[in-house]
């Protein structure tokens, strides 16, 4: 997996952070309206904090599971990024994908957070049809200096939320580069040896960044 890319994505994902917390008072507002409202919030909240700041993951963990986890839909993401594959799982194996994926895009996120804090987002307007079930908020990403990254969120409505389950760095899909790399995994091991696989860069993230935190 290409490590840059994934870098990228979860700096973008600072644009998404908080928007589950404002969507039950605004859920009339678009998508591009929300994503765009909260990113100052979230930003503020990274820069303001100066545990988070410091490396303490597990209020970095709190931030993420308050402001970031409720606006995914990481069953529809790992079913997607498994691709095929998902329909032979059984529905053991689907819970255990699905909460192994879950935790390597949260672990990843808490990691690259407070590097990206200063980041300037735009986030670009968007044509929603009152009929619209499913949409792409474009973004970019800049970092002073440099030029910026595109960031596309696909959002689909279920209810009155609007949950994100693809993002798509510089034209390239997360559930696509993912589903790569799990069909190779599954081709050496099956759905098991995808889950052992997972597991086990999720135990090494773990042991990481509690190395971290103790420097």
């Amino acid at each position: 997996m290409n490590r840059r890319f994934f870098n990228r994505f979860f700096t973008s994902a600072l644009i998404v952070a908080g928007v589950g917390a404002a969507q039950l008072a605004l859920a009339a507002t678009a998508p591009d309206e929300l994503i765009r409202s909260v990113a100052t919030d979230v930003q503020t909240i990274v820069r303001q904090d100066k545990a988070i700041q410091s490396g303490d993951m597990r209020k970095t963990l709190e931030l993420i599971d308050a402001k970031v986890l409720p606006n995914f839909d990481f069953a529809r993401m790992t079913s997607l990024a498994v691709g095929r594959d998902w329909r032979s799982a059984t529905p053991a194996q689907k819970t255990d994908l699905t909460a192994e994926f879950r935790t390597l895009l949260v672990r990843s996120y808490a990691n690259a957070i407070v590097r990206f804090k200063d980041h300037q987002i735009t986030v670009k307007p968007l044509k929603l049809k009152p009929e619209d079930t499913e949409v792409t908020v474009r973004s970019e990403v800049r970092k002073a200096g440099s030029p910026p990254d595109s960031v596309d969120y696909t959002l689909y409505k279920k209810g009155e939320e609007w949950k994100v389950y693809d993002v798509a760095v510089a034209g390239v899909s997360l559930i696509t580069n993912y589903r790569d790399a799990f069909g190779e995994e599954i081709k050496a091991g099956g759905i098991d040896g995808l889950i052992k696989s997972l597991r086990s860069k999720n135990a090494q993230n773990a042991a990481g960044g509690e190395g971290a935190a103790k420097k």
